[in-house]
C-alpha cells in the first residue's frame, strides 16, 4: 500500500501552515490545499491516508466536499475541524459519514491521536476493498455449472443430494467441486461457506 497521506483542506493559511508542522513533527506525510476545489483537481482516490476539513470555507464548503466525495464513493475517512458555532453542523457530518470532528481550540495531541485512528481506519477499508475485489475474480472464474454446485455445496448437500439436484452423475459433482475447491483457492467447505458469506454481505 502507498505511503498514507494527511490531506488538510483550509482556506486560512496560517492554521493550515500550523496543522502542517504537527502533524509533520510525527512523520506523517502531510499535503495541503487552500479550497475544497483544489483538494478534487489534485486529489487520487488510489492514496491512502486522511482527510482534515475546515467546515466553513469560502466556495465550496466542508460539509459539501464531504457530500460530492460521498457522490463519488470515496471513502476516505474525514475529520471536521469545526469552531463551537458549527458543532451541530459537525454532528451532522459525522451521521453522514465523516470519521470525526474536533473543536477549536484542540488539543494537539487530540488531533494526531484521531488522525492516527482515520489513517488505521483507511488501512482497514483498504484490505477490505482489495479482498473484496480478489473474491470477486474468484466467483467470476467459475462456470455457470460450477455456481450452481458452489451454492448446493455451501447449503450442506452432500455430493449425492447435489447430483440428485442437478440431474448429474456424483461423479461430474465430485469433478466440479474440485474445480471450485481449486479456482477458489478454498481449503475445505468451512472456506466456501465463508466466501460464500462475504458475498452475501455485498449487497
Amino acid at each position: 500500500m502507498n505511503e498514507p497521506t494527511v490531506f488538510i483542506v483550509d482556506d486560512d493559511q496560517a492554521v493550515a501552515r500550523s496543522l502542517r508542522w504537527l502533524i509533520e513533527s510525527v512523520r506523517l506525510r502531510v499535503e495541503t490545499y487552500a479550497s475544497a476545489q483544489a483538494f478534487i483537481d489534485g486529489y487520487d482516490a488510489a492514496r491512502s491516508g486522511c482527510l482534515v476539513l475546515d467546515v466553513r470555507m469560502p466556495g465550496m464548503s466542508g460539509i459539501e466536499l464531504q457530500e460530492r466525495l460521498a457522490a463519488q464513493r470515496i471513502r476516505i475517512p474525514i475529520i471536521f475541524i469545526t469552531g463551537h458555532g458549527d458543532v451541530q453542523m459537525a454532528v451532522r457530518a459525522v451521521q453522514a459519514g465523516a470519521f470525526d470532528f474536533i473543536e477549536k481550540p484542540f488539543n494537539d495531541q487530540d488531533l494526531l491521536d484521531r488522525i492516527q485512528r482515520a489513517i488505521a481506519r483507511d488501512a482497514e477499508q483498504r484490505d477490505r476493498d482489495q479482498q473484496r475485489a480478489r473474491l470477486r475474480t474468484l466467483f467470476a472464474s467459475l462456470t455457470p455449472r460450477e455456481s450452481e454446485v458452489l451454492d448446493l455445496v455451501v447449503e450442506g448437500l452432500s455430493n449425492k443430494a447435489v447430483a440428485n439436484a442437478l440431474g448429474l452423475s456424483a461423479k461430474t459433482v465430485e469433478v466440479h467441486r474440485a474445480k471450485v475447491m481449486e479456482k477458489m483457492h478454498a481449503r475445505s467447505v468451512s472456506d466456501l461457506v465463508k466466501m460464500a458469506m462475504q458475498r452475501q454481505g455485498w449487497g
